[in-house]
């Protein structure tokens, strides 16, 4: 295959551009083009890529382009219009009366490795794939092309869950959130967007990107339910103030 530059700012480099199966949906092909800026982003270059869809994965970024699906949809919330519900509220209360919260440099660790795997296993993410070790959570979750952290989610002193995040001018980016499954019952994803929030109000930031919504998988519709919010769609972001019915 071979390699392009796309002259954006700052220029990017396609290191991958293949048909594969879709990791989302069955029966559907995939496009993820990836891209290697050429240097670290700025705040406000990460917030004019998340405008245009792209999503991050180690120091590449992708933005669906797919042949025959259009599923994928990126969704962000619009964070000072943003009103938890009651059933948000009381999974915050449950959290807070236990976990403690941490921010700091995103970090690769024997903890965090078992973590992840502990997180796809349990919740039947892994699809038969081989656990990540040490070197590929770190190609995956702490090297990055902008500014990011990671938010720690402590019980007691045992690290229960993490979730890594990046920081736009005006947004932040939940790149990606795993926990242990033995702690399911404190509703830990919800807790942990509620905290993103909340960090980008007290940040004044306007918009929290949630990643992709994908209205035919199940794992990936709860994002819905975080109101108001925009998703991109043909190009133009969509707002959504109200639930959707199934």
């Amino acid at each position: 295959m071979s390699r392009s530059v796309l002259p954006d700012s700052p220029p990017e480099l396609v290191v991958y551009d293949r048909l594969s199966a879709c990791p989302y949906l069955p029966d559907q092909v995939a496009r993820l083009p990836l891209r290697l800026p050429l240097r670290r982003l700025s705040g406000r270059e990460l917030d004019d890529r998340l405008a245009l869809g792209d999503r991050r994965q180690g120091v590449l970024l992708y933005r669906t382009a797919c042949p025959d699906c259009s599923g994928c949809e990126p969704l962000r919330v619009d964070v000072p219009q943003f009103r938890e519900r009651r059933s948000m509220r009381r999974t915050r209360r449950r959290a807070q009366a236990v976990v403690r919260v941490e921010m700091g440099p995103p970090v690769a660790d024997a903890r965090r490795v078992e973590l992840y795997n502990l997180h796809k296993s349990g919740r039947g993410l892994g699809d038969g794939q081989t656990p990540i070790d040490l070197e590929s959570y770190s190609d995956f979750l702490v090297d990055t092309c902008c500014p990011s952290f990671e938010l720690r989610y402590f019980v007691g002193s045992e690290l229960v869950g993490v979730a890594i995040t990046d920081r736009g001018a005006d947004s932040l980016s939940a790149v990606y959130c795993y926990f242990d499954p033995a702690y399911q019952s404190l509703g830990l994803g919800t807790f942990s967007i509620l905290e993103q929030i909340a960090l980008c109000r007290r940040l004044k930031l306007r918009w929290l990107y949630l990643g992709l919504f994908i209205a035919q998988n199940e794992v990936m519709r709860y994002k819905a339910g975080f109101l108001p919010h925009e998703r991109l769609i043909g190009g133009d972001w969509r707002r959504y103030e109200q639930p959707q019915r199934s």
